[in-house]
């Protein structure tokens, strides 16, 4: 299993199944996780998960949620023109 960490910045509010809110634009972490794919003569990797890190709206400053997500919903939601 490998994981990768990457920032995504949404220039406007966006929303996602999982979570009730409507969250602010910004920039968030998203960690992918892969798996290898075995029996082959070259690397290759599977994703697995796809988790975005958003902040709590009650709780410490800084407190996150982690919450895993489609990676094509997480694409179409930050490619969304506003409203």
């Amino acid at each position: 299993m490998r994981t990768t960490r990457e920032t995504v910045t949404f220039d406007h509010p966006f929303s996602l199944m999982a979570v009730d809110d409507v969250q602010p634009a910004g920039t968030y972490m998203v960690d992918i996780d892969e798996e290898l794919i075995e029996g082959l003569s070259f690397l290759a990797y599977r994703r697995v998960a796809t988790t975005i890190y958003l902040p709590l709206h009650q709780g410490n400053h800084g407190s996150v949620q982690a919450v895993r997500v489609d990676p094509r919903e997480l694409t179409a939601a930050h490619d969304e023109p506003p409203a």
